[in-house]
């Protein structure tokens, strides 16, 4: 008695668009039930506070997870100065407040240059980091703190959009593993005035962009057919990244 083979399941690199007070964990449950798969897994963690690309790994593409989340990354965001936070973001709650200089855009552009290209970023408490396989927020949350060791991380260029102090809105450049609130965080102490960060946007990851992202909304309603019609093939992925 011949028995065909099950039909495999989609494969492919699904982009969404991930909203507001989501976390990835929550994004990768509802592309689980819309897809109807349970072999899914996200390329790089967004905080809940943050916005925009998530990519998701959809059956035989979990196996290029690593390489894709090795990729350099791209983010938009906005800084506040003056509070320095907890978490280093507007989550956290303010630990110190400073006065905010009257500072001018050249002042600004020196500060982001000073961390620009190769140096080492300590990772802050509230990440999702192990030591000892127990992740640092959970540790943060128990207001202990422990030694981490510096990461090396790269800022291969960034633009500034809009200076209204308190508030910078820039786009930055980096490495995977880069934490965008330590920098908005760092950019505040070498201004002396503090900063946290207070609105982030990813915008790229490798050659992936928002173009082809699917919105929440959409990874809910929108029919299993047409969500696997959106998935980007290993093939395509291979001749993106010039392999």
């Amino acid at each position: 008695m011949n028995h065909s083979p099950l039909p495999e399941g989609p494969s492919g690199v699904l982009l969404i668009d991930k909203a507001q007070d989501f976390t990835s964990h929550d994004v990768v449950a509802v592309a689980r039930r819309s897809l109807n798969t349970k072999k899914i897994g996200h390329c790089g963690t967004l905080d809940p506070m943050a916005t925009g690309l998530l990519m998701l790994v959809v059956g035989r593409a979990t196996k290029i997870q690593d390489l894709l989340m090795s990729e350099d990354k791209e983010y938009m965001g906005t800084m506040t100065l003056g509070k320095i936070t907890s978490s280093q973001d507007k989550e956290g709650e303010v630990l110190e407040e400073r006065p905010v200089g009257n500072y001018d855009e050249t002042q600004i552009r020196a500060a982001f240059d000073g961390l620009l290209g190769d140096f080492e970023q300590l990772p802050p408490m509230v990440s999702a980091i192990k030591i000892n396989g127990v992740p640092l927020y959970k540790m943060a949350r128990k207001g202990q703190e422990v030694e981490r060791k510096r990461r090396a991380v790269t800022v291969s260029g960034y633009d500034i959009h809009r200076i209204e102090l308190p508030e910078i809105d820039f786009t930055v450049r980096c490495t995977k593993g880069f934490y965008v609130r330590t920098y908005a965080n760092d950019i505040g102490e070498v201004l002396g005035c503090g900063a946290h960060l207070s609105a982030l946007r990813r915008t790229r990851s490798g050659k992936f962009t928002l173009d082809r992202a699917v919105t929440i909304p959409e990874l809910k309603t929108l029919d299993r057919d047409v969500l696997c019609s959106r998935l980007i093939s290993l093939a395509e992925i291979s001749l993106m990244r010039g392999a």
